[in-house]
């Protein structure tokens, strides 16, 4: 394959081809991502590795104006950032169950717990009991291997029910949008306690996420358009996302609920959050203490439009 039929790379990057794919394609393009990959690791720089998956644009000039050169550096980034996010994963899996190759499993011990304190069936999350996960967790020796093994399905952190009785007091009757929902399972837990909330997701991780038809199919700021809502609310944003932005330009969005990780690279648009001016930024550890796994480091944020600070909640 090769770089000058652009529109053909884009398209098979959006099919999500595998790392040695990628590999056997752009060998030279590897060969940079690898060195880079290298060195930050060496060095333990977390900023490097997220320079890495969040490339800084080009330019702001726009696509149809674009030379000849750009577009085969901005078709380079593309193809560097996937090949990195799966290497990354790769590695983290690595580290995190100690197994550099073949599949990782849960014991038949290991899998039952975890499987009766966080899912319904399969991959299906359920509201937890603290009760019980605080008194099991502790049981489960193969603790790493829950996140790699989740995240394979594009689920990052896990819901208790006391989180959702306080989510569903803060959101109370307002009209509430979930950007960037997955699928779907925050959402589900909500309307369960009576909450008027939509879904929606772009769906850009259908490889990953079986997306159910209460998941809505918008991009979040198609969807902030159409649904006008009085509380918004996303869980694990990717990293400098470009949508954030537009829940705090919105019109009328008096909350909007995020939850993030603790480590500022991994989730959420934070310079967005520091920059803008319309909204307080509250974090709240008594509702991050709410989600689970506990080792994880997720963390709740509110911000509340300060005309409107303290009436909402």
């Amino acid at each position: 394959m090769k770089l000058n039929d652009p529109r053909k790379v884009l398209s098979w990057l959006q099919s999500r081809p595998s790392q040695q794919a990628l590999r056997e394609a752009f060998p030279e393009e590897w060969d940079v991502v690898e060195k880079e990959l290298a060195d930050a690791i060496t060095r333990r720089d977390p900023a490097s590795l997220h320079r890495l998956l969040n490339p800084p644009p080009l330019s702001q000039v726009p696509k149809a104006t674009l030379g000849k050169q750009d577009k085969t550096r901005r078709l380079q980034l593309a193809i560097r950032q996937r090949m990195a996010a799966l290497a990354i994963e790769r590695y983290s899996l690595a580290v995190a169950t100690g197994r550099s190759s073949g599949k990782v499993r849960f014991s038949l011990f290991n899998g039952l717990l975890v499987q009766r304190l966080l899912f319904r069936r399969g991959f299906e999350r359920k509201p937890a009991s603290l009760f019980w996960f605080r008194l099991l967790w502790p049981l489960v020796w193969q603790k790493r291997f829950l996140m790699p093994l989740a995240e394979r399905k594009g689920i990052y952190c896990f819901y208790s029910r006391a989180l959702i009785d306080q989510l569903q007091q803060l959101i109370g009757d307002r009209s509430c949008l979930e950007i960037a929902a997955g699928d779907g399972t925050l959402s589900r837990f909500l309307r369960e306690r009576g909450v008027r909330i939509t879904a929606t997701d772009d769906y850009s991780w259908q490889d990953r996420i079986a997306f159910p038809e209460s998941v809505v199919r918008l991009p979040a700021q198609a969807a902030l358009r159409q649904y006008t809502p009085k509380v918004v609310l996303c869980s694990w944003p990717p990293a400098r996302n470009p949508f954030e932005s537009e829940v705090f330009r919105t019109p009328g969005v008096e909350l909007y609920i995020a939850i993030v990780s603790q480590h500022k690279f991994a989730s959420g648009n934070w310079a967005e959050y520091e920059s803008q001016r319309h909204f307080d930024l509250e974090p709240r550890p008594d509702l991050s203490r709410l989600l689970l796994p506990p080792e994880l480091g997720a963390e709740v944020v509110l911000f509340r439009r300060r005309a409107l600070a303290g009436q909402a909640g």
